[in-house]
């Protein structure tokens, strides 16, 4: 008589193995042989223990403007009481993780919000060494970040294609979450493609029902092969925890960012010059698209790089380099991230017809809210004042486009809307002068501003 519950044993490993045979896992991962059940077990032991050990905890310490009352904004309650100015900063401690990219250069990718303010950065390896890392470049646009460690014997994760992903392919997630320590959970890719979470950002998720919780953010996700294929980044979650849909950033699109944080120190985005939208139904309808997919061109820039290459209001662009579009998110993606100077080949559907043309992407306008990541104007997006907008203040200076709540820049008194005239009474006249007056990243500002037809000054720490 067989026992049921060797029945069981056998039904588990019958299903693992297959599922091994189905998915590709390499030979070494099936499992070790387990005393008292006939034949093996399936593990990912083997696999994690090769990649484990890039995975690192990071640590970081910033600061956030105390808490004060009110009162303190009255210069006669301080003066009259011999108050200071503000009252210092608080130091504030939180944990992420990270992977190490590249052991010879010592690079650890992770998520741009997980250092975003550091004063103090740690990297804890597996082995229990703690090593101080530097910021290399952060683009919070994407929520990529490069750090740089100096040490010897680092191990390094290989970085798979994530172009080559597919749902229903099985995925790890290594991290540290809730700062336990080194956490592996499991689980499959739940979706491709996946945007909206950040409407100003560049998303391209994978979703996965591997187990992410706060302090994953920055970890691996990694294929059963042991390839790097994601940066755990995000959760979806009412609760603050896993309810099985988390999110992570290709590594196609990581690396695609950390190659320009590496030569520039902030990510260059291109841009051809048009407005796109997504080929609804109805938009395909009206337009007798049929079942055409991709992304409609609504807008072009006069004497853009698109208008020299003759695309037109109407086209509708289904794939770039022969890779298909889905969708306008896709389509902005791709062009946003190429380095400028690039030629990409776009595929084009008209009435007349399906062609390719090649456009030259050009310079965007430099993204000021990343390159003063870590800076008092964090959070604020800014840019060069039109003439217009010059003539009506008497002076040049920088618009504040939009402030992210709860930012920096929001503590800080910014609003949407004031021009910054001058910083430590040094005239302002264009971003570069922003730059030039934060670069260093731990003195008191005199921000003079125009705001609603009137001046004031605005102390920031």
């Amino acid at each position: 008589m067989i026992r049921k519950d060797t029945v069981v044993h056998r039904a588990i490993i019958a299903f693992w193995v297959a599922a091994a045979i189905v998915v590709g896992l390499p030979s070494y991962a099936v499992g070790q042989a387990v005393p008292g059940i006939a034949g093996q077990l399936p593990t990912l032991a083997p696999v994690l223990e090769r990649v484990t050990p890039a995975v690192v905890n990071i640590s970081v310490i910033s600061e956030t403007p105390a808490a004060s009352n009110p009162l303190y904004n009255d210069p006669f309650f301080r003066r009259f009481f011999d108050l200071p100015d503000a009252p210092p900063p608080q130091q504030r401690m939180s944990a992420g993780s990270g992977v190490i990219v590249d052991a010879a250069r010592g690079h650890v990718l992770t998520n741009h919000h997980v250092v975003a303010n550091a004063q103090e950065i740690t990297v804890t390896l597996k082995d229990g060494r703690r090593l101080p890392a530097k910021l290399v470049g952060s683009d919070q646009a994407t929520d990529i970040a490069l750090l740089k460690v100096e040490s010897r014997n680092l191990v390094a994760l290989e970085i798979g294609d994530s172009d080559h992903l597919k749902v229903g392919d099985y995925v790890v997630a290594i991290g540290n979450p809730f700062g336990l320590g080194q956490t592996v959970t499991s689980g499959i890719v739940s979706a491709l493609g996946r945007s909206g979470i950040n409407n100003e950002g560049y998303e391209d998720f994978i979703q996965t029902d591997a187990s992410i919780n706060p302090g994953n953010s920055g970890g691996a996700l990694v294929t059963l092969d042991g390839k790097l294929v994601g940066i755990n980044t995000a959760i979806l979650s009412p609760a603050g925890g896993n309810i099985g849909i988390g999110f992570a950033v290709p590594s196609n699109m990581a690396v695609t960012v950390m190659k320009q944080l590496i030569e520039h120190g902030e990510v260059r985005r291109g841009r051809i010059g048009i407005g796109i939208q997504d080929v609804t139904p109805d938009l395909a309808e009206a337009l007798g698209l049929g079942d055409l997919r991709g992304a409609v061109i609504a807008n072009v820039e006069p004497g853009s790089p698109a208008e020299r290459a003759g695309l037109q209001v109407g086209d509708v662009v289904t794939a770039v380099d022969g890779r298909a579009v889905l969708g306008s998110a896709d389509l902005r993606n791709r062009i946003g991230l190429k380095p400028a100077g690039t030629d990409v080949r776009l595929t084009v559907a008209r009435r007349d017809g399906v062609r390719e043309v090649k456009v030259r992407i050009e310079a965007g306008e430099r993204n000021a809210s990343t390159q003063l990541a870590g800076t008092a104007f964090e959070g604020a997006s800014l840019r060069n004042a039109s003439r217009q907008e010059a003539r009506e203040i008497g002076s040049g200076g920088v618009i504040v486009d939009s402030v992210t709540p709860g930012s920096r820049a929001a503590r800080a008194g910014l609003r949407p809307g004031d021009m910054i005239l001058a910083i430590n009474r040094m005239p302002v006249t264009s971003l570069d002068d922003i730059r030039r007056w934060t670069s260093d990243r731990h003195t008191t500002l005199a921000v003079e501003l125009a705001r609603g037809g009137s001046r004031l000054l605005l102390i920031i720490r």
